[in-house]
């Protein structure tokens, strides 16, 4: 069995490095495209969040989106040209927050046996945060790249843990390491 609070760390580590990623960029380099067909790195700091909400959602607890009008824009099943135009980086901000709180808030009541099928859950709660946290590490690459190729800006080093290494070029967390 996984540890949880050894993975809702490790979460936490995956969304710091995100922050370090983003948060030194002005709001018009989050917003910036390389091209048409290509997303901003405010879509992908909006769609880590929206995966952690629908996964999270879908797999342990029906909940309402922490933000509905985001949850078209930010879904990668809809063609860049139709997602409509980003949020501030401020309502970027809030809605990550707001999702990891309820990640928290949900592993922690399935942690705690605070729910309706605790043994089931708790098999769930394991590998769903490790989804969410290598989710984060999959779209912290691209992030990366526009960061350090299109504009310019040095790359943070990477998360400072035995558990994240890399595989084709990607941050993961080791599910063995849990």
């Amino acid at each position: 069995m996984y540890e949880i609070d050894q993975l809702l760390r490790e979460y936490d580590r995956a969304r710091a490095y995100t922050d370090a990623l983003w948060r030194d960029l002005s709001p018009d380099e989050i917003v910036w495209r390389p091209h048409e067909n290509s997303s901003a790195i405010g879509w992908h700091l909006g769609h880590q969040a929206h995966v952690a909400h629908f996964m999270v959602r879908n797999l342990t607890a029906a909940e309402p989106s922490p933000d509905p009008e985001l949850d078209g824009i930010m879904d990668s099943a809809n063609p860049e040209k139709f997602r409509g135009v980003l949020p501030t980086v401020e309502r970027l901000t809030a809605f990550r927050d707001t999702v990891a709180s309820r990640v928290h808030a949900r592993i922690g009541d399935i942690a705690g046996g605070r729910v309706g099928a605790p043994a089931q859950l708790a098999i769930v709660a394991g590998p769903l945060l490790i989804a969410l946290i290598n989710h984060e590490y999959q779209h912290d690459q691209w992030i990366g790249e526009v960061r350090a190729q299109d504009l310019g800006h040095a790359l943070p080093p990477d998360p400072d843990t035995d558990r994240v290494g890399r595989l084709d070029g990607y941050l993961v967390l080791d599910p063995s390491s849990v």
